[in-house]
Parts: structure tokens; C-alpha cells; sequence
């Protein structure tokens, strides 16, 4: 990325952080409140990721016993019949998934449930199944439950901290697995154990670092997000609005809607293809650098088809050069690969904006909704345009028609010759003064008499 280009991408990062705030500064829901009312919360709040909340009791730290205590809840609205939740600690310098000391809710095909303690390593990175483990963190009091009225599933423990866990700054983790039972083996309720979560972005984002005391967080992600945000604001704009308009000037300002000189309607599509190439660009090279320091997770679907998008847009912009002159033999199938090119275009970019925005934000609806109205806005003018276009196409055929109704494929009208019912040997000629007098009829005056002098003998 050049360092030219940074301050307009920090410039909206901060906007965008601004205009979407992170959700977890914001409070409990009713439902989970009256879940969690019995442990009397010092604090409750809604958690950044999967539609999880939180709940705690800070309740005393014990010198003696060098540790610190406390009673915590957390609970999902788990959307199938079989599902775990996990909850956990992370002694290490920022919070993350390896290393936890986590406590583990299932709840099974049978609809029984279980809870255990687990130790969170490396090797379940690698897709390793976990254990039931000790832990280095006294957990008491454990229990998991389902609330079928309101499908939530629940955890609570009281939990004793060592000294080393500081509570002003703890590192936690929090994480939701799902799955029908048709998806699971017959024999798995006998194993009890959690089946690999789901690879979205908000799996991979549900950490935090918080304050027991005070209830305020810390996300060690939060230069990332506004990135995210900034990533699908840019492709939206770029390659969901200033492309499509571009092919709308390109189609019907030049035709019977409208009938815009060339060079006026050219730079207005040409204006449009480079300002949405130019945004498609920089929407890229963000989401390059955010999957560069992505070490866990790499969303292969949304990759290829941005690589492939990027390619052949900057393929349709360089066609501004190199289009061929009107009279060359292949400028015809040049026209019909460039019209086919971008219109393929634009079905990947909205295909690749859906693919996004549900990595990006599966649990808002606006973002979808958004770009659906911007889709229906688009497919109404065209809508309209096209009425227009062919009404116009239909009514100019009508006239021509009738300019030559009633006359017959022979009768191709002339301009009136002046030998019109002459015949084709009637050709006129000029008069003649000797015209109606013989060939021997010379021209005689009226008082002409004969010389008589001359006469013969």
C-alpha cells in the first residue's frame, strides 16, 4: 500500500468506526437480564461476536489465597438442536483462543447436557479433537442449561482466579458451535465432546480483553474492524454503484432514450469505469493487508473472486486505449467480448458483495438490505429505460410502414418527368421553321413574288 494512499485509509477507518460502533459498550438484553438476575450482575453486556452476553458478580480477592473470585454467566441463542458454548481465561499478553483455560457447555442429540473444564493448544488449531482437562483455574459451582421458551443456552460457574490473572485487564474468550443432528454420527452423544466451530469471521474475533470492575473492554481488534468496514464500503461503492452506472451510460444515453452526442456520453462511461476500478483497487489492497495478518483463517471463496474481479475490470479499463477504430474488421466481436466481459463482471462483483457482507456482518441485516435496495434501485431505472428504448424502436418502425402503405413493392415513387403520357418515342424536339412544308417548302414571306428576271427563258 502507498504511503500516499494511507491517510485516506485512516481517515475513513475512523469514520467508519465512528458511524459503526462496536457492540460491546452496549447492555444486556431483557431475555438474557432475567437469565442471569439470580447471580445479581455487577455487570451485563452484549459481546462484540455471535449474539453472545455476559454477565458477572465481581465478588472479592483474597489475599490469603491469592486468588480472586467472582460468578459469571454467558448465553446464545443457539439456532439448532444440538450445540456447545464455551467461556475461558487466557493468562497470556492478549486474548486468544490458544492457551485458554476454558469451561465448555454441550448440549447433545438427546438432549441431555454436560459441562466440563478444557485446556485450549495448539494442536486444536489443527483441527486435533479436545479433551476434558484440569485447569489451573478453580472452577466451582458449574452448570449448563437450555431454555427452550426463548433457545438459550447457558453457562454459569463461580470462578476462582489465581493472582497472576489481572482482573482490571482480563483476557477472555467466548465461542458458539451449532449443528443439526442429521449432521452428526449416531454413536456421538457417547464421546460428549464439542465438534469443531464454524470458521466465520466472528468465530475468529470472539476476544476481548475487560475490566470486571468498571465493565469496560478493550479490543485488541479494533484498528481491524474499522479496516473491514472501510474493505466493504469501498467494493460496495466501486464495483456495486459506479460500474453499473457506467454501463447504464454506455447503453442508453447513446440510444433512442436519449441520443447523447459520442464523445459526451464516452467520458461520462469512461469517468465511471475508472472511479469504480480506482475504488475496487483500493477495497482490495485493504483486504489484501487484513489477510495478511490473518494467520488463522483465509476465506479462499471471496479471495478468488476478488483476484478474478480485479483482473478483468482492470482488462475493461485498459480497453479505453485499446479499443479498435470503427472501420477494423474485428471490431464487432471486440464490442461483443467487451459487453459480454462486463456484464459477467458485474454478476461476480454482487455475488462477491453478498459473500462479504455475510462474513462480515451475518448478524446485521442492514448491510444486505442495503445493497438488495440499491440492486432493486438499479433494476427499476433499467426497467424503465428499456420500456422507453423499445417503445421508441416500435414507434419509429410504425411510421415507416405507414410512409409506405398502399404502394406496392413496384411502385417506387419518382419525381415527374415532363415527358409524363408521352410515349417513349415522343420525345420533343425543337420546331423547325420548316416543320409542316415539305421538303422542297422554303421559308416564303407573304409578299414575296417571283423574279421574273431570273426565271428561265
Amino acid at each position: 500500500m502507498s504511503s500516499s494512499t494511507k491517510p485516506a485509509i485512516q481517515a475513513l477507518a475512523f469514520l467508519s468506526y465512528l458511524l459503526f460502533p462496536i457492540a460491546s459498550s452496549t447492555y444486556c438484553s431483557r431475555d438474557f437480564y432475567k437469565l442471569a438476575k439470580h447471580i445479581s450482575p455487577t455487570g451485563c453486556k452484549k459481546l462484540p461476536t455471535l449474539g453472545a452476553e455476559f454477565g458477572w458478580n465481581y465478588v472479592y480477592s483474597n489475599n490469603s489465597l491469592n486468588e480472586t473470585r467472582f460468578r459469571m454467566i454467558l448465553g446464545v441463542k443457539l439456532d439448532y438442536e444440538m450445540g456447545w458454548l464455551a467461556w475461558g481465561v487466557n493468562p497470556g499478553k492478549t486474548p486468544q483462543m490458544v492457551g485458554t483455560r476454558a469451561i465448555i457447555g454441550i448440549r447433545l442429540q438427546n438432549e441431555s447436557l454436560v459441562i466440563k473444564t478444557y485446556n485450549i493448544t495448539a494442536d486444536t488449531k489443527l483441527g486435533c479433537r479436545i479433551q476434558p482437562s484440569e485447569i489451573d483455574v478453580n472452577v466451582s459451582n458449574m452448570v449448563v442449561q437450555y431454555i427452550k421458551e426463548t433457545s438459550h443456552l447457558v453457562i454459569q460457574a463461580i470462578v476462582a482466579l489465581p493472582m497472576e490473572y489481572n482482573i482490571s485487564r482480563l483476557n477472555h474468550v467466548w465461542q458458539v458451535g451449532g449443528y443439526h443432528a442429521k449432521d452428526v454420527q449416531p454413536n456421538y452423544d457417547e464421546d460428549e465432546q464439542p465438534k469443531k466451530h464454524a470458521m466465520l469471521l466472528q468465530n475468529v474475533d470472539s476476544t476481548e480483553t475487560i475490566d470486571l470492575k468498571t465493565g469496560r473492554s478493550y479490543d485488541t481488534k479494533t484498528h481491524r474492524r474499522p479496516l473491514r468496514t472501510v474493505h466493504g464500503v469501498l467494493n460496495i461503492l466501486g464495483g456495486g454503484v459506479l460500474l453499473p452506472i457506467g454501463v447504464l451510460f454506455a447503453r442508453y444515453l447513446r440510444t433512442y432514450t436519449f441520443g447523447i452526442k459520442e464523445d459526451r456520453w464516452f467520458n461520462l462511461h469512461r469517468f465511471c469505469q475508472i472511479a469504480g476500478s480506482v475504488l475496487l483497487a483500493a477495497g482490495g489492497s485493504i483486504g489484501v493487508s487484513l489477510g495478511s495478518s490473518s494467520k488463522y483463517y483465509v476465506f479462499t471463496t471471496h479471495r478468488l473472486l476478488a483476484i478474478f474481479i480485479l483482473t478483468f475490470t482492470g482488462l475493461q479499463v485498459l480497453a479505453l486505449r485499446l479499443i479498435p477504430k470503427e472501420y477494423d474488421e474485428y471490431r464487432k466481436p471486440w464490442n461483443m467480448y467487451h459487453h459480454f466481459l462486463g456484464y459477467a463482471l458485474l454478476a461476480l462483483i454482487s455475488v462477491n458483495i453478498f459473500y462479504g457482507i455475510s462474513i462480515l456482518r451475518p448478524d446485521n441485516k442492514r448491510w444486505k438490505w442495503a445493497y438488495i435496495g440499491i440492486l432493486i434501485a438499479f433494476g427499476v431505472i433499467v426497467l424503465g429505460l428499456e420500456v422507453c428504448n423499445w417503445t421508441q424502436f416500435f414507434e419509429e418502425k410504425r411510421k415507416e410502414k405507414s410512409g409506405t402503405e398502399g404502394k406496392g413493392p413496384d411502385k417506387i415513387p419518382t419525381v415527374k418527368s415532363e415527358n409524363e403520357g408521352k410515349g417513349p418515342d415522343k420525345i420533343p424536339t425543337v420546331k423547325s421553321e420548316n416543320e409542316g412544308k415539305g421538303p422542297d417548302k422554303s421559308p416564303q414571306d407573304s409578299n414575296w413574288k417571283p423574279d421574273k428576271s431570273r426565271s428561265p427563258q
